[in-house]
């Protein structure tokens, strides 16, 4: 099974750009089936109200759920205060198996980590322009599984993914997805150095095309055990899934119980 463990999707309010304007999704399911991909999680593009842009994408899973596997958007900063009663909507109503917070907004606070360890979610922590901060709070919730998006950098900084290579070796929660990575041999460098369970393939669409992002997975040369792992069975252990368990079914057999 081919998981793309990073797209985003839903309207933005702000249309100054187009990661907070707007993110169509049939296309890229249209692209992502081309490419062979059986599933996707999905988060918000960004928004002044993630309360909002979270029922966006509520409803989009509703339209594909053999497709798509939802996660709570928060801003870290903005949502201080309701971010537990934002995750428990997200897991128990809508059957949604992590968070995503993005650095350049605000990063991850100890409210945001504690919520998700008791929800037993992994982090998606865009970390921005600044690596270093998943230095700050990997070591201070071991049991929180962080996964740092572009192996650090979208923008292409080799600085950040040589740190990030480094972090996801250092640390057993850290990992990273190949999202919009374009140095190619940073993403040898982590499967090297750091093992193929810790890297996940991710597309960052619906504006990178998703079958272009796959191609860079298939061209490392990776055995059958270790592509596997990359495409689908790191994110599905992360998420708490397997391939024979919908997100629904999951939402009722193992949703958290504790208030």
């Amino acid at each position: 099974m081919i998981i793309d463990c990073h797209c985003h999707t839903g309207k933005g309010d702000r249309m100054t750009a187009p990661w907070n304007t707007d993110a169509p999704i049939e296309p890229y399911l249209k692209r992502a089936r081309a490419a062979g991909i059986d599933k996707t999680v999905v988060f918000s593009v960004f928004h002044t109200d993630y309360e909002r842009g979270n029922r966006q994408v509520a409803r989009v899973v509703a339209r594909y759920p053999d497709r798509l596997i939802g996660f709570v958007m928060v801003h870290a900063s903005r949502d201080t205060g309701r971010i537990s009663q934002m995750v428990r909507q997200g897991v128990r109503e809508w059957g949604f198996r992590g968070i995503k917070v993005h650095g350049l907004e605000s990063a991850p606070t100890r409210e945001v980590c504690d919520v998700a360890r008791k929800f037993r979610l992994p982090v998606l922590v865009d970390v921005g322009t600044k690596p270093e901060i998943a230095d700050m709070f990997a070591p201070q919730y071991r049991d929180v599984n962080f996964i740092v998006p572009h192996l650090g950098s979208f923008i292409g900084d080799w600085k950040a993914h040589q740190r990030t290579v480094d972090q996801i070796c250092r640390h057993p929660n850290v990992y990273t997805d190949t999202s919009s990575v374009r140095h190619f041999d940073y993403l040898v460098d982590a499967i090297r150095r750091a093992g193929a369970r810790k890297v996940l393939f991710g597309s960052d669409g619906p504006w990178m095309h998703p079958g272009v992002e796959l191609h860079k997975i298939k061209l490392l040369g990776l055995s059958p055990k270790a592509r596997a792992l990359v495409l689908g069975g790191n994110v599905l252990r992360l998420i708490g899934l397997t391939p024979s368990r919908t997100p629904a079914e999951a939402m009722y057999a193992d949703a958290p119980v504790r208030s």
